[in-house]
């Protein structure tokens, strides 16, 4: 497109922006929206995005994590003057290819998923290409397909940032791992910094692994039965559990709960869910690793709206998906624990004081 009718205001700004980017750093500034656009540059952006379209095809609305997502993406792109055309498949496989179809039928510009199944997702990065759409691979990473762009949080640090916490509180013992599903590839991506750390100690004899399972659709209930049957099989000689997110630490909770071992054994999560917020503050849960995932929806609306209209996006990290190395945007995870509930996640909006201390300030 042309810019003849740009200000010279707003072409200044975008020249020093795409300096900016081109220039490079660390994983979080590349690709990062300016912190204050202007009033010219904003008009100069909706005027110029008017009729982009991104699509969003996420694996599930039925966790809160996700309509967080969904919610915050779809207003950062429609304040960048584009559209959002969404859906969801709740887990179906099939479903999900069938939406993305859908959308690329529709004509959408960029397409940004986020898989329920890596490798099954191959076949939606394919049909995008065949029909010239670029696809971004958000928080999740598609495996075995040309992904042309992944944004998403150091997967391997939250691993690391949970299995730290737990050994901090329980350096020697007998270790469950409640990991998530085997078809995403963040949990491998979680269980592998998980290692990073217990792996040395497992090597000297201070922790034992004594039950290592992943967890069907992380699904809670799920997670309830495989924490069950390690308590069986290890007659409840458990001293730490890793449990992959906040769904998985809640069902390892609960069996916990019925023998009567909640609060007593530190459990790690990850997502910042309102539940586990409150489990931490109330003595339950140890910690979770909150995701700021304000800033990777508003990044990746950014960057969808960039590559919609043609414009070149660089970073200056790669992860390799089993084929090929892909172009890499990763932020930041943070460990909280109830000393720090206050400053991270409340302090943030994430959740509410009231709502995240309810029950204890209930029962004071």
């Amino acid at each position: 497109m042309g810019h003849s009718w740009l200000t010279g205001l707003f072409a200044a700004a975008l020249l020093a922006l795409l300096a900016a980017c081109a220039s490079g750093g660390d994983g979080e500034t590349i690709g990062q929206p300016p912190a204050a656009n202007g009033a010219a540059n904003k008009a100069g952006v909706n005027q110029k995005t008017k009729q982009l379209v991104i699509g969003l095809s996420l694996d599930t609305l039925l966790e809160e994590r996700w309509k967080k997502d969904r919610d915050l993406f779809k207003a950062a792109v429609e304040q960048l003057g584009a559209e959002v055309d969404v859906e969801a498949a709740n887990g179906d496989d099939v479903k999900q290819i069938e939406q993305a179809e859908s959308m690329i039928s529709r004509g959408v510009d960029v397409l940004v998923v986020v898989p329920h199944d890596a490798e099954v997702s191959a076949a939606i990065v394919a049909k995008a290409h065949q029909a010239g759409i670029k696809v971004i691979s958000y928080d999740r990473l598609i495996v075995n397909a040309d992904v042309d762009l992944y944004v998403s949080f150091d997967n391997e640090k939250v691993g690391e940032l949970q299995a730290g916490a737990i050994v901090a509180q329980v350096p020697r013992g007998n270790y469950v791992l409640i990991e998530g599903a085997d078809t995403d590839n963040n949990a491998h991506m979680f269980k592998q910094g998980q290692m990073n750390i217990l792996k040395p100690l497992v090597d000297k004899g201070d922790i034992q692994i004594v039950y290592d399972q992943f967890t069907k659709e992380w699904k809670p209930s799920n997670a309830f039965e495989n924490m069950k049957t390690a308590l069986k099989a290890n007659n409840n000689a458990v001293n730490a559990v890793m449990a992959a997110n906040d769904g998985t630490a809640g069902g390892a909770i609960s069996a916990l709960a019925a023998q009567h071992m909640a609060g007593r054994i530190p459990v790690s999560g990850m997502d910042a869910e309102l539940a586990a917020a409150q489990r931490i503050v109330e003595g339950t849960q140890a910690m979770t690793v909150y995701k700021p995932i304000r800033k990777l929806a508003e990044r990746a609306a950014y960057l969808a709206v960039q590559m919609a209209k043609g414009e070149q996006v660089s970073t200056d990290k790669t992860v390799f998906n089993k084929k090929v190395d892909v172009p890499a945007i990763l932020l930041e995870p943070i460990a909280v624990n109830k000393a720090n509930m206050d400053t991270t996640i409340i302090a943030d909006g994430f959740h509410s004081r009231e709502e995240v201390y309810r029950q204890v300030d209930q029962g004071k």
